[in-house]
């Protein structure tokens, strides 16, 4: 008799978005996935190879999956993985505050495993801002978000120290760059005083974040 597969205590977890049973960003997820620690151990390459054949070609023929939902990946601490689907769930709170929240436990999500899943983000100067050190490792949204704008013709820059300039109020209008959410602008921008006077005199910085959130939407409408 098999023994009873029992998955252990999750040391990583992944939320990625679903559109038809597929992936859309799924070979930018699963670079990123390479990169990811458990226990300060890379991933071995059977299991990679099973997260992506699982995907491929299970979860494509599986009619219990959630169309258009989100995949979970869960890895425990001895490297034993599990998949699931369920209902996608968009933001509950999106204002400044709570993407910045949302980040910070990103970061130290990365702290221990080598990839944020969310990083905070903005427009400046026509520039897209990513709050996160340049020689980070970065997920799959973030790469993809960051072709976009560079396609778009603006510059990418980045700044760790993005999230508490912005907790003061000197960031203008923030989105948070998600493998889950795509990019979420926020839902209240400044609206008194110098913060918000800075915030109507760049348009580009509301138009850039609202192309980057269209065009992550159009990518999965793409694929249903």
């Amino acid at each position: 008799m098999a023994e009873e597969f029992k998955l252990g205590k999750p040391a990583l977890v992944c939320r990625w978005r679903l559109a038809g049973r597929s992936v859309p960003l799924l070979n930018r997820h699963m670079r990123a996935l390479s990169q990811r620690r458990v226990q300060g151990e890379p991933l071995t390459v059977n299991l990679l190879g099973w997260v992506k054949q699982h995907i491929e070609w299970s979860l494509a023929e599986d009619p219990s999956a959630v169309a258009d939902g989100v995949l979970m990946l869960v890895v425990d601490e001895d490297g034993q993985a599990a998949m699931s689907t369920g209902a996608y769930e968009p933001l509950a709170d999106a204002s400044p505050e709570a993407l910045i929240e949302r980040a910070a436990t990103a970061r130290a999500e990365a702290d221990a495993t080598g990839i944020a899943p969310e990083v905070l983000c903005c427009s400046q100067d026509g520039a897209l801002v990513l709050g996160a050190p340049e020689s980070s490792a970065r997920s799959g949204a973030v790469t993809f978000i960051r072709q976009l704008a560079e396609t778009r013709g603006h510059a990418v820059s980045f700044d760790p120290a993005l999230p508490e300039r912005a907790r003061i109020g000197i960031a203008g209008t923030l989105a948070l760059i998600s493998d889950e959410h795509g990019v979420v602008v926020d839902a209240a921008p400044g609206d008194s005083g110098e913060a918000a006077d800075a915030v109507a005199a760049d348009a580009v910085t509301d138009e850039l974040l609202t192309f980057l959130s269209s065009s992550f939407d159009k990518l999965r409408d793409s694929v249903r």
